[in-house]
């Protein structure tokens, strides 16, 4: 029995759709303007897909609301295709996640060439929803964000750069991809702020949605 100097954190997890077991969570890598019109949104048009990543305690899971975060003017979502990889290192099932950013420090750090991890690393940064095990159910399902009720981001899977298969192939190229690790899969365009009180709802067709309110700090 290993002694520890304080009491280690419980381990991130999701939980999974018809199953009493939850999905323990090893790590979070984002692959960022996976989808043309985003890309060209953000003023970029990579032919390659790049990585960054976000601590596996950033997800927020259960239908918790996450808090508005500290040192931004400027918070905007980004409603994602997560994909979960299982005992055998493949994709074992699929989530709707947010990659919520801080948009103002994101491009106070592009300025400077800096990285962009406060930006996007931050805590409750990755609101998750169930996972659902086995195929993607429609790989060219309708993918929407709705915020108070008005519709911000809409797009198909199919309208990714880089599907999720070409994407988990890229990131083993660059790391030990491992059960427990998820992948969010890039952004439709639309990305927008969000306020303190904003109520966000997003969709997948086939998965289960995601919703939650951006809570006052």
């Amino acid at each position: 029995m290993t002694d520890w100097l304080f009491p280690p954190a419980p381990t991130p997890s999701l939980p999974i759709q018809g199953r009493a077991e939850r999905f323990p969570v090893r790590r979070i890598l984002c692959v960022g303007q996976n989808y043309a019109a985003h890309a060209r949104e953000m003023g970029q048009a990579r032919a390659e897909p790049f990585f960054f990543t976000k601590p596996a305690d950033a997800v927020v899971t259960d239908g918790a609301d996450p808090l508005y975060p500290v040192t931004t003017a400027n918070l905007h979502h980004e409603v994602e295709l997560v994909c979960a990889i299982g005992a055998d290192g493949t994709i074992a099932g699929w989530a709707i996640g947010c990659d919520l950013t801080r948009r103002d420090l994101q491009a106070a750090a592009k300025e400077k060439g800096r990285p962009w991890d406060a930006a996007k690393g931050f805590d409750q940064s990755a609101p998750c929803g169930p996972l659902t095990l086995g195929p993607l159910p429609d790989p060219a399902a309708p993918i929407a964000l709705s915020v108070n009720g008005g519709l911000r981001q809409s797009g198909r899977l199919d309208d990714m750069v880089w599907n999720p298969d070409e994407i988990l192939a890229k990131a083993r190229a660059l790391w030990d991809v491992r059960p427990g690790d998820l992948i969010f899969t890039g952004t439709p365009e639309g990305v927008g702020p969000l306020q303190p009180g904003d109520r966000v709802e997003a969709t997948i067709g086939g998965l289960q949605s995601l919703s939650f309110t951006v809570l006052p700090r």
